[in-house]
């Protein structure tokens, strides 16, 4: 098959977990026999409409797009909503009735809905959502947007077309398959489909730099989140934990990302006056994999107030590395269940402040704890994340006749 993947951020350029991911399920799409063009925007004024390259044997097509990512809301709202048509009028000359076989799409973006449908059409091939994000949904349960409000219905309409589009859709976990289909009174096709990250390891090249010399650090246990640091994540959360976790002067937190956040977790580090937090902007995908390669702990936090249940793919990451996993998640969350049945991590409810310090405490006075932890998230991603099998979900999901147009 050749297969269209469309993501609105990608590698080497990202910095992201979906850009990752979707590297690694090209990747192995390619290992198992079939072709691969990812459809991403670029944001360069200066470069062509549309830039052909390509990256570890995956072909990349970057449309020229405006600016969807650390700009202002509005700003990202507009360009988000003309994905789709700057994505079509760079590529659909090149597109012909058998270019494609199947198309797999990523959300977020809601807004790739037109341009899955018109690639759709011309080829008549099956399109498969993976849905890692209920949006507008979270932004209404974080009070930023007003539930009835235009802007909630103006996206409420991309977000249906983006499910309409697509023959069958994945989310990540049971419960969000439950809310997905209690939401939606089960219109769509679709199943779970766990986020997924390749099983090897990555090792320290002899040329990385030195996290802990960068940082003046000796032998301090390190508390490591990665990633996004915006309102679904509720930074403060973490920063309170740093708080408590001053009296452990061998104990320290580093952050490393970008986000609607990062200024006000380096307020509450100065208010607050902690000497045990470091925040690093983001980096490359190999300077971000030498960082897990040397922290001690996976740390990661989800908005008390969410209504859907996401596992976020930064966990994946510190499975990989066999890293235990602290953090807490929205009440009901089955990803608590998950890790804390397996003992892959110690996970609480977001707002139990003292468990959450109590389980910090707990990684920070055992080595053994943390390696034996740490070993059993590995197996759960073996288990259950493997790249492997869900590149064949998908692949048997796409190949299902009753779902072609004919």
């Amino acid at each position: 098959m050749h297969l269209a993947l469309i993501i609105d951020d990608y590698l080497p350029h990202s910095t992201r977990v979906a850009a990752k991911m979707f590297h690694d399920l090209a990747k192995e799409m390619i290992q198992q026999g079939h072709q691969v063009t990812v459809i991403t925007p670029h944001f360069d004024k200066e470069l062509p409409r549309l830039i052909e390259d390509s990256l570890e044997g995956v072909t990349i097509w970057r449309f020229l797009s405006g600016e969807i990512k650390d700009v202002p809301k509005v700003t990202r709202a507009i360009n988000e909503t003309l994905l789709s048509h700057n994505a079509w009028r760079a590529i659909k000359n090149k597109i012909e009735k058998d270019t494609f076989d199947g198309i797999v799409y990523y959300s977020p973006s809601i807004f790739f809905g037109s341009l899955v449908s018109k690639i759709k059409k011309r080829c008549q091939c099956p399109s498969y959502l993976v849905l890692r994000d209920f949006f507008p949904q979270w932004a209404i349960d974080s009070g930023l947007m007003r539930k009835g409000s235009f802007i909630e219905r103006y996206f409420r309409y991309f977000e249906n077309q983006s499910y309409c589009t697509a023959d069958t859709i994945g989310v990540m976990s049971e419960r969000n398959l439950q809310i997905f289909e209690e939401a939606t009174s089960s219109s769509y096709h679709s199943s779970i489909l766990r986020n997924w990250a390749s099983l090897i390891p990555h090792q320290l090249p002899n040329d990385a730099v030195c996290l802990r010399q960068r940082l003046g650090l000796t032998d301090e246990v390190i508390y490591f989140y990665g990633g996004n640091i915006g309102h679904a994540q509720d930074m403060a959360n973490l920063m309170r934990l740093a708080k408590g976790m001053q009296q452990y002067e061998k104990a320290h937190f580093l952050f490393v990302g970008q986000g609607d956040e990062v200024d006000l977790i380096q307020e509450l580090a100065t208010d607050w006056k902690l000497d045990n937090f470091s925040y690093l902007p983001s980096v490359n995908q190999e300077e971000f994999k030498d960082l897990l390669a040397q922290v001690d702990v996976g740390l990661f936090s989800l908005s008390a107030k969410h209504t859907a249940h996401n596992f976020p793919g930064k966990l994946l990451g510190y499975m990989v590395q066999s890293l235990p996993i602290l953090g807490s998640v929205n009440q009901g969350n089955d990803l608590m269940d998950l890790v804390n049945d397996n003992k892959a991590g110690l996970i609480s409810v977001n707002g139990d402040d003292d468990l959450f310090l109590a389980n910090a405490i707990k990684l920070h006075e055992s080595v053994k704890l943390r390696k034996d932890i740490g070993e059993a998230g590995n197996r759960l991603l073996e288990a259950e994340f493997s790249v492997t099998a869900i590149t064949s979900s998908v692949i048997d999901a796409l190949t299902r006749e009753s779902w072609v147009e004919k």
